[in-house]
């Protein structure tokens, strides 16, 4: 009952911040909105190219297709019949990987920023969070390179060790999520610095001292979430079975429908109350804030790790 308790404690915490500032809920459809019209301009250009056929024949997307793909070569440099990029669509993919990773970095700070004000007592503005994240573009930019050559990096190491590559690949994963997981609040805090091995050095300072927390609290924060999620199953199930007995299969199809919407609309709120949770995390282990309405007992008891 008691981690019930401090878990539901802290998720009403987390929610309380975005009763307060509903405008946290528009930064993360922001980001998706923003990366995928990137994603879609940069991939026209290859895909919509003149060919000297027109877009609704079969010889236009052969030629692209030709452009875009090619059969790779055995060791002896007999064609096999496996379907590889070109090394130009690489290049390009590879160029939108990070066009997409900047923008989502960067909406992020300003995301982070707003949630930090919020956290502070002061009013959300999207405005103010996307100005300021403009001022943070050499630190958005070389974290960017750096965590897109990292992530390159170990989908090679999967790709060429197979198996062992796999397990080495996800192990140094795991470790760089969780060393990495304040950077962006980092880069919000800290005006000098746009060195990225700096940033991921502060990043796992802050985790260190509170490691307990990190991993208590996304586990709170799980805890509470699961509780609520097992409860809208049992009343589905309960649901189906009343809509059977009275024979009214309309009533499960809206059930069902409601159901999805809900789960989808509570997932979503409860992503962002884990980064609202995050920040507060951060405000605490890095300059000893706690923000309201958490308090100490919440970043410090629930989180203690029995020997």
């Amino acid at each position: 009952m008691n981690k019930f308790k401090r878990s539901w404690l802290l998720l009403k915490s987390s929610l309380s911040i975005i009763v307060r500032n509903k405008q946290l809920l528009v930064f993360p459809i922001t980001i998706f909105v923003c990366t995928v019209a990137i994603i879609l301009f940069f991939l026209a250009p290859p895909v919509l190219r003149p060919t000297g056929y027109s877009y609704a024949s079969a010889e236009h997307w052969q030629a692209i297709s030709r452009s875009l793909f090619t059969y790779s070569s055995d060791v002896a440099g007999q064609q096999s019949g496996q379907v590889v990029f070109t090394p130009a669509a690489l290049a390009y993919l590879a160029f939108l990987y990070f066009v997409s990773m900047f923008i989502a970095t960067f909406c992020n700070v300003a995301f982070y920023h707003e949630i930090l004000a919020a956290l502070s007592g002061q009013p959300v503005s999207i405005s103010r969070g996307l100005k300021f994240a403009s001022t943070r573009l050499r630190a958005i930019l070389m974290w960017t390179l750096f965590a897109g050559l990292v992530g390159l990096t170990i989908k090679v190491i999967e790709e060429r060790l197979a198996l062992v590559g796999r397990l080495i690949g996800r192990l140094i994963g795991l470790t760089w999520s969780v060393a990495a997981v304040f950077v962006i609040p980092v880069i919000v805090r800290e005006e000098q610095s746009a060195n990225p091995l700096a940033m991921l050095r502060k990043s796992a300072s802050a985790l260190k001292r509170t490691w307990g927390e990190a991993l208590i609290g996304y586990a709170g924060l799980t805890f509470a979430n699961s509780l609520i999620m097992a409860g809208s199953l049992i009343w589905l199930i309960g649901t189906i079975a009343l809509s059977v007995a009275l024979q009214n299969y309309w009533f499960v199809a809206v059930a069902v429908v409601a159901w999805l919407l809900a789960l989808f609309i509570w997932s979503y709120v409860t992503s962002v109350a884990s980064h609202v949770y995050r920040g507060a995390l951060y405000l605490y282990a890095a300059e000893g804030i706690i923000p309201a309405p958490y308090n100490r007992e919440m970043l410090d008891l629930a989180w203690k790790f029995k020997k």
